[in-house]
């Protein structure tokens, strides 16, 4: 009886997988026709609700229509909570965090529309608000989508990026609408519609290759009409002159007759896409019925002859339960370990057929798990792909940022050697700096897709310089206290890495920080190499979750899209890893977090010519650039309010002479009480600044001579 109980068993496992496809797709028809309506009606509302808003909020008026729409907003909720407990069973787990999520944004609409009723809310901070909501529906869909069908898996998919693309047309809708009423849009409002325009671009022409030609034609033909490519060229020219369109009648009659034929094609895509779910659903059903009668036939068969045929049963079972064991425990994850470190597979050579003699029985079962060896090498190595995809996408983002934010930065040079007002100097610096964390935002992006860092140098780089810099790139770098280092270097090739970490963690570590702290920054030579410890006064973290942050550091994992939260985590751990730098956050004595950068020997270069303040010809080793901003760090008497170096400012009176030398006459007055000295005239702060863009401009000359 033992092989018939194990033929029965595998017979049961394959009737179980099949039959889960087929609830799946009930369970996602019956999803669509509940929560996937009311949701899309739910949406259509709020983004209605948003343009009124913003009107309000440009106007600072309450009007009927506001309140109109704000109660058919209310009724399309109560529908969408009804729909959800009709929904029943079919919530799974799955999909209880993404609808706790959107709940709790529904939760928040009263606060939201009070905020913008009593004035406390900017235009693009209640804009905002309903983004989120928004965002939360979107977040919905995609776990709405459960079927196995690959199929009905991708066209769900791009109609998915169909739907996020109109809410970015409805998005940049809002914005125009409220900056109608005064005419221009602000800065922050300029960015955030160029940048829901180069959204909406990127997921249309990602959903549109991925439809099929029954449901990419309607699209095509919206794509092609004259109300789409006004809505392009306005989009284009608001983009341009960052000021809204000055026919508000022709820009709404744009949206509206471009909404009206997005909707209804999103509305009959899903109907159809549905359709063709219930009949996958209904097809799996009658495959099981077949599958399963004829698999009872074969047991009651086997319950027949299994007598006569027990023992040889018995060893080609055996012969099976070999194979399969080697597929599940060998074969399958050496090939997902050989994914994992990027390696290619070739999917035919890797889904061998598990070869197995014997009985027909056998062989079928031998077959099913062939097939279910295949369906999962294809579904790993379609993973695989997506994520070197992914990372290429990352890498091209990024490189085509640099390549903007260089010559960004290059024009920035330009004009500040033609300015010579002071304040025209300062606003300037600002933009550079700005634009300097840009480029290390871009460089982050590189390093996630595992691209080689661009920048190096063929000299050794001082540890202070590096240090420097990267406090340099930080936002609040008034802030951080760099603290008397040893006189070292690290390697020039390593050097452009170590200065993105140090930043990183920097950054983390003022952000996370109360403002009115200061953040330390200290080095010290120990027996492995070199040890870099940056230290905030914060709120610090639970012991849990500094043990799983170093467990990522010390052995970074693959990047997941979902956990876009700790991309700075991510950042460091694979530019650690690169290096084989150790790096470890601990909880400070002080209450906050201490994080700790091991650099080893090997990157460690001694250099005795270095001076221990470090501002004298090691500066060299770095960019024009970076040496500026590392000098805007340690400049004395900067505008920004940093001290300046007085000297024997610290010693006693006694001691102040002697250490001067016979040579020497002693220091000023004066100079020991920095605080007293009288303000800065006009004309000096004048030439002050143009004294420091001269020294600057030098500097740049002499990198650009050395080289990198």
């Amino acid at each position: 009886m033992l092989p018939l109980l194990s033929l029965s068993a595998l017979w049961g496992f394959v009737l179980n997988l099949t039959m889960g496809d087929a609830q799946s797709l009930l369970r996602a028809n019956t999803l669509y026709r509940t929560i996937g309506v009311s949701s899309t009606d739910l949406g259509l509302q709020l983004q209605s609700e948003r343009v009124r808003s913003s009107e309000a909020l440009s106007t600072r008026k309450l009007n009927e229509v506001l309140g109109g729409q704000r109660a058919r907003t209310d009724r399309s909720v109560g529908e969408f909570r009804q729909a959800v407990a009709e929904a029943g069973s079919a919530v799974g787990d799955d999909l209880r965090v993404p609808l706790g999520t959107l709940m709790g944004g529904l939760d928040r609409l009263g606060s939201i529309r009070a905020d913008i009723d009593n004035g406390l809310s900017s235009r693009l901070t209640g804009l905002n608000e309903y983004n989120r909501i928004l965002d939360s529906i979107f977040l919905l869909y995609d776990h709405l989508v459960t079927v196995s069908d690959l199929a009905i898996l991708q066209q769900a998919s791009s109609l998915q990026a169909m739907g996020m693309a109109r809410e970015y047309i409805a998005r940049e809708h809002a914005l125009v609408i409220g900056a109608l009423a005064d005419q221009r849009l602000t800065e922050p409002e300029t960015a955030a519609f160029t940048e829901y325009a180069a959204s909406r671009r990127f997921l249309h022409a990602r959903g549109l290759a991925g439809l099929d030609v029954t449901l990419r034609r309607a699209y095509e033909q919206v794509f092609a009409s004259e109300p789409f490519q006004t809505f392009a060229t306005a989009e284009a020219r608001i983009i341009r002159t960052g000021a809204p369109p000055r026919d508000a009648a022709g820009w709404n009659e744009t949206i509206d007759k471009l909404a009206t034929q997005l909707d209804k094609h999103g509305l009959d895509a899903s109907e159809v896409l549905a359709a063709r779910t219930s009949e996958a659903a209904t097809a799996t059903v009658a495959k099981i019925a077949i599958a399963g009668g004829v698999g009872l036939i074969a047991v009651l068969a086997s319950i027949i002859i299994s007598v006569r045929f027990g023992r040889r049963l018995a060893g080609e079972l055996a012969g099976l339960r070999s194979a399969a064991v080697e597929l599940s425990e060998k074969r399958l994850p050496d090939l997902v370990e050989r994914l994992r470190k990027g390696e290619d597979v070739d999917v035919r050579k890797e889904a061998k057929a598990i070869k197995v003699s014997g009985s027909a029985e056998i062989t079928d079962v031998a077959r099913a798990f062939g097939s279910v060896q295949r369906t999962a090498v294809t579904a790993a190595v379609g993973q695989a792909a997506l994520r070197r995809g992914v990372g290429q996408v990352f890498l091209n983002l990024a490189r085509r940022k640099q390549g903007l934010l260089h010559r960004q930065l290059a024009l920035l040079d330009g004009m500040q050697r033609r300015t010579h007002d002071p304040d025209r100097l300062e606003e300037l610096f600002r933009l550079d700096h700005l634009t300097t964390r840009m480029r290390r935002h871009a460089e982050s992006l590189m390093v996630l897709s595992g691209s080689a860092p661009a920048r190096a140098w063929r000299k050794p780089v001082a540890v202070i310089d590096i240090v420097r810099a990267a406090v340099a790139e930080v936002e609040d770098y008034t802030r951080v206290n760099v603290t008397t280092m040893p006189v070292s270097a690290f390697d020039g090739g390593a050097a452009a890495d170590l200065t993105h970490l140090v930043a990183e963690l920097v950054e983390n570590a003022t952000i996370y920080s109360p403002p009115d702290t200061t953040v330390q920054v200290r080095g010290d030579q120990v027996s492995n190499g070199y040890a870099i410890e940056i230290e905030d006064k914060g709120l610090g973290l639970p012991a849990g979750e500094y043990a799983a942050f170093n467990r990522i550091l010390a052995e970074p994992p693959q990047f997941d899209l979902a956990d876009s939260d700790r991309l700075g985590l991510f950042v460091v751990a694979r530019l650690a890893e690169r290096h084989g730098i150790k790096v470890l956050l601990r909880r400070s004595p002080l209450g906050g977090t201490t994080a700790i950068v091991l650099v080893p020997r090997s990157l460690v270069t001694e250099q005795t010519a270095l001076t221990a303040d470090g501002s004298g010809d090691e500066m060299a080793a770095l960019p024009s650039r970076t040496r500026k901003k590392a000098l805007a760090v340690v400049t004395s008497g900067t505008h920004a309010g940093l001290p300046r170096r007085v000297r024997q400012a610290n010693l006693s009176s006694r001691l102040k002479g002697a250490s001067s030398g016979p040579s020497e006459a002693p220091e000023p007055q004066e100079a020991a009480e920095p605080d007293k000295q009288a303000e800065r005239s006009p004309d000096e702060v004048r030439d002050l600044f143009s004294a420091f863009q001269r020294g600057t401009q030098r500097a740049r000359e002499e990198a650009s001579e050395e080289g990198p």
